[in-house]
């Protein structure tokens, strides 16, 4: 591992959303063969953690969580192949897409970042997302579908998607957006709601049984 000092100068670059600073630990860290799954467990994933919480605090905003997620997303694209290529698995293995008639995508893009600064391995389907991509997605063995809406006149398509896979009870789904609540979330039969990002990776984590 890198030392102490090292370890705290990448916790405080995530928090502070210093890209570079974030790369240059992660890839000496790499270089040097050091154990990254136990750099990303003990350090990046508890300071995205932390940025989830600041902005639950109302102490950053959706700007510097965007900004901070990136950092880490810098780290990550360092991480991922080696650990890939040495057989190492991700926490949960998630689908992401903006529903069918639905272009928005930045909510979504930070979810992305977060669940796999959280640990997960995330598919991201992108915007107007019909629900036959969804279960294509499901058939390549994801079993966590994260649906977003930013208009009312796409939400309905959330209630296809989970009518859908009505029949699965393998697959879980989780709704967010600006314009989904609870007591729709409820309504339509989802198993999990994310207010916000840092919401989004709690419910993700309560629909495979982890710790939230």
């Amino acid at each position: 591992m890198p030392s102490e000092e090292d370890k705290d100068a990448l916790f405080d670059a995530i928090i502070d959303g210093d890209r570079e600073a974030v790369v240059r630990v992660v890839r000496a860290a790499a270089d040097g063969g050091d154990d990254l799954a136990g750099l990303l467990r003990e350090v990046m994933i508890p300071a995205m953690g932390e940025v989830g919480e600041l902005f639950s605090k109302g102490e950053i905003f959706v700007p510097e969580m965007l900004v901070a997620a990136r950092a880490m997303q810098g780290g990550i694209d360092i991480i991922e192949p080696i650990l890939a290529g040495g057989g190492h698995q991700p926490i949960g293995r998630v689908c992401i897409g903006s529903v069918k008639g639905d272009l928005h995508d930045i909510g979504k893009n930070l979810v992305v970042m977060m669940l796999r600064g959280a640990g997960f391995e995330v598919e991201d389907l992108g915007v107007d997302v019909p629900v036959g991509r969804f279960a294509e997605a499901v058939a390549r063995g994801h079993r966590v579908i994260c649906l977003s809406a930013l208009l009312t006149t796409t939400k309905p398509e959330m209630k296809t998607v989970v009518d859908h896979f009505r029949d699965r009870p393998d697959v879980r789904i989780v709704v967010g957006g600006a314009v989904i609540t609870q007591d729709y979330a409820n309504l339509i039969g989802a198993h999990g709601f994310g207010e916000d990002a840092p919401a989004a990776v709690h419910a993700v984590r309560r629909c495979l049984g982890l710790n939230a």
